[in-house]
């Protein structure tokens, strides 16, 4: 019964809100530009330059011409990074990109 009526009342404010006329003053939207699939912006595409010396290979990332990342692989042993986390030019170094921050996934109820 509870739907029935929910179906018709929903019916009832949606014919009432179709019978409202439209400003006067409407002007139709211009059409978007067209979009250029091989147009490249250099500044929106991340940028990587490798670097390999005889100990290392050294990974540098830049977005906007502004170096925030770089990544370092030796020889022997697990690569690391020194990121810019505040983008002031100062790096720290992270054994991974993984920040370990973990939400809480709490099951407060089941359906």
């Amino acid at each position: 019964m509870r739907l029935i009526t929910t179906l018709f009342l929903g019916g009832l404010c949606s014919a009432s809100f179709a019978g409202q006329p439209l400003p006067p003053d409407l002007q139709p939207l211009q059409p978007p530009p067209p979009f250029d699939t091989n147009a490249q912006d250099a500044n929106l595409e991340p940028q990587v330059t490798i670097t390999k010396q005889t100990e290392q290979t050294v990974e540098e990332h830049r977005a906007g011409g502004r170096l925030y990342m770089i990544k370092i692989t030796p020889k022997v042993g697990n690569p690391y990074y020194l990121v810019d986390d505040l983008g002031d030019g100062k790096f720290s170094r992270q054994e991974g990109l993984d920040s370990g921050v973990r939400p809480p996934r709490w099951i407060i109820h089941r359906f």
